[in-house]
């Protein structure tokens, strides 16, 4: 009866019975239009040309749907206004923005050091640091105060991410899509169809962020500085949200089951990730749904922090956090497995050397580089720990794939400390001795490797299946008798596809640190986009570029439009902070990356956005801090990797 009333509600709200939202397997109880409130005070902003239609008429009509907006809105037209009447802007001979997107807020002081300084991107620049020409835009600062309210930087980061949100959904939806086979199409028909429906909605919903980002900072009145309503509207898309957390598990064992099973599959996967389209692994695209609803949350709940109990964006803000955070919820008990599997393929693709590495009950506990004692030496050695099992494996330079060495199941695991950072592992009838980077990072294996044994003693004993060690070359390293069976043997594809050279695996090797599965999570919550400045250690000249941090990672873009990254930087073992005397950067809202002898300086728009893109860092490079506090460390590390690692043919490199 309440769920009937909920209905009612919807139709008097505009909505006929025949628009009865059903979700995509027919399941009425995820209907939540209904839910959505109407502040009292609320501002309707119709997008586009008035409309005939009178106030009092759109007052009674607050259904949702897109039918009932009073017009169109044309965001190129509105763009072109913006530059041409407005004085927002000009455009370059590269169509890049050389004003708007580069100019800081005033903040009241008229400080030229309180902004951005003009900086356009040179036609066949590349990523050459110097290549800019810095020009200074005091005048257009003078004839436009932008907005300094910390709202409207969140609504402006949610913009931001947005965008990059949607070319994600486009990445498996259209490019990927396009690569398969009709018969693979079919087999993958949950996730695009999915994908289809949210694609839908959310380039509705960006549109009406860049329209009213647009107001906010143009001639739009006081009523238009909120984006709580443009939120509350885009909660229709819910229902679709639940299904798909519902069933994304489903969707990703099918996409492994087809990989493993399939051969022409397999090789039309590999190839799709060598595209530079494709800048992460595809399972990570399918998680990204899951990520983009906790950040929502995240935003909404820094708005609500930052207004008063009397705002008037506040009731349309709370009242989309309550909808959001019933699915948030279930999102927050899914994702920690649905991590955990997608890791557990992308280990599994990169390890030559052990079958049916996926199962329902394992879990990734930790991975990272120790080194190994032996005879010859010291040898680098990544290890990987996980519920029931530890392997050790080398990485080769001509496949860039991980061989296994040797395993030790953890039920049978001991181990005892020793001098320095060394520690020793016992499995079975044989002993090896590792060493660490750091105390700490010492500290960490040993604290995993005995809670995973003590987790294990209380759980029924399984055998490990022989048939999953198909070999071990080296009988110095083998712990336990593997079980030989050539004919298992898959060979490893010819390269790593350039996908994954950035994932924390192969960084972790390149890098010699060490990653867990929660640092993972953390990694998916603190994801950001946005334009800033870039600028090498050795250069004085500034770069703008469209900035995506996610999964351990930096994308360089010449625009948010592009749809391949210029280059990118993965940040484990790098350190975040403001620059120091030293450092001689003349600047506000700089902060620096740094890692060996490799530094560079990036610039936000204002406090705001460099708190923000600091916090985000911090986040995922803290689990590597350990690492910075002792300048004996032993690890090798990969003079490429270390530097920026470029995707263009042109040198993206210091």
């Amino acid at each position: 009866a309440l769920r009937e009333a909920d209905r009612g509600r919807a139709r008097q709200d505009g909505h006929s019975s025949a628009e009865e939202y059903h979700g995509i397997n027919g399941n009425v109880s995820l209907d939540r239009r209904s839910e959505i409130v109407q502040s009292p005070n609320r501002y309707e902003l119709a997008l586009g040309p008035a409309s005939p239609t009178s106030v009092s008429d759109r007052s009674n009509n607050n259904s949702l749907s897109r039918t009932s907006e009073a017009g169109t809105y044309d965001l190129s037209s509105a763009e072109a206004r913006a530059r041409n009447g407005n004085g927002n802007g000009t455009l370059n001979g590269n169509g890049l923005h050389t004003v708007d997107e580069n100019v800081i807020n005033n903040n009241n002081n008229h400080s030229a050091y309180h902004h951005y300084q003009n900086q356009p991107l040179q036609a066949g620049a590349g990523m050459n640091g110097g290549s800019g020409t810095l020009r200074s835009i005091d005048e257009e600062i003078k004839k436009k105060k932008w907005p300094t309210d910390r709202a409207y930087f969140l609504a402006k980061e949610l913009l931001m991410t947005e965008r990059t949100y949607k070319k994600d959904l486009d990445v498996l939806n259209t490019w990927f899509r396009e690569e398969l086979t009709p018969e693979d199409v079919e087999n993958l028909q949950p996730l695009f169809q999915y994908f289809d429906s949210m694609l839908e909605h959310h380039s509705v919903f960006l549109r009406d962020l860049e329209h009213r980002i647009l107001l906010w900072e143009g001639r739009g009145g006081h009523e238009t500085h909120r984006i709580g309503d443009v939120m509350l509207k885009n909660m229709v898309v819910l229902p679709i949200y639940d299904e798909y957390v519902e069933c994304h598990r489903e969707i990703l064992q099918r996409l492994n089951d087809l990989y493993e099973n399939d051969e022409r599959f397999q090789q039309a996967y590999r190839d799709f990730e060598q595209q530079k389209v494709c800048y992460l692994p595809i399972c990570y695209f399918i998680v990204k749904p899951l990520h983009r609803l906790l950040h929502y949350q995240l935003l909404l709940e820094l708005l609500l922090e930052h207004y008063g109990e009397d705002h008037f964006d506040r009731t349309d803000c709370h009242g989309t956090l309550m909808m959001l955070l019933r699915t948030t919820q279930v999102v927050r008990q899914e994702l920690a497995a649905s991590e955990n599997y997608t890791l557990l393929c992308e280990v599994q693709r990169d390890l030559v050397g052990f079958d049916t590495l996926v199962q329902t009950d394992r879990k990734l506990v930790r991975q990272g580089c120790l080194l190994k004692h032996s005879k010859r030496g010291l040898q680098q050695r990544m290890f990987f720990l996980f519920s029931d099992i530890l392997l050790y494996a080398f990485k080769s330079p001509v496949t860039q794939t991980f061989k296994v060495l040797g395993h030790v199941p953890v039920r049978s695991l001991l181990t005892e400390n020793a001098e320095h950072n060394a520690f020793v592992i016992f499995g079975g009838q044989r002993a090896i001795t590792v060493s660490a980077g750091t105390t700490a990072e010492k500290k960490l294996w040993l604290d995993e490797l005995t809670k995973a044994a003590a987790s294990v003693k209380h759980k029924p004993q399984t055998q490990l299946p022989l048939v999953s060690v198909k070999y071990c070359t080296s009988s110095e390293e083998n712990l336990e008798t593997c079980g030989l069976n050539n004919s298992s043997i898959i060979s490893p594809p010819a390269r790593a596809p350039s996908s994954r050279n950035n994932t924390a695996l192969h960084v972790c090797w390149h890098r010699g640190v060490t990653i867990c599965l929660d640092d993972h999570l953390r990694s998916g919550k603190n994801q950001i986009s946005g334009y800033l400045l870039r600028k090498f250690k050795n250069s004085s000249g500034w770069q703008k570029l469209w900035v995506v941090l996610t999964s351990f990672c930096l994308y360089f873009y010449k625009s948010y439009s592009d749809d391949a990254a210029l280059a990118s930087l993965p940040l484990l073992g790098y350190s975040v902070g403001p620059p120091g005397i030293q450092d001689a950067v003349q600047k506000e809202f700089v902060f620096k990356l740094s890692f060996k002898n490799h530094t560079y300086f990036f610039r936000a728009e204002s406090e705001h956005t460099y708190q923000r893109w600091l916090e985000v860092l911090q986040s995922a490079t803290q689990m590597q801090d350990l690492k910075l506090t002792s300048g004996n460390n032993h690890h090798t590390s990969n003079s490429h990797n270390n530097n920026i690692n470029s995707n263009a043919s042109t040198s993206a490199q210091e």
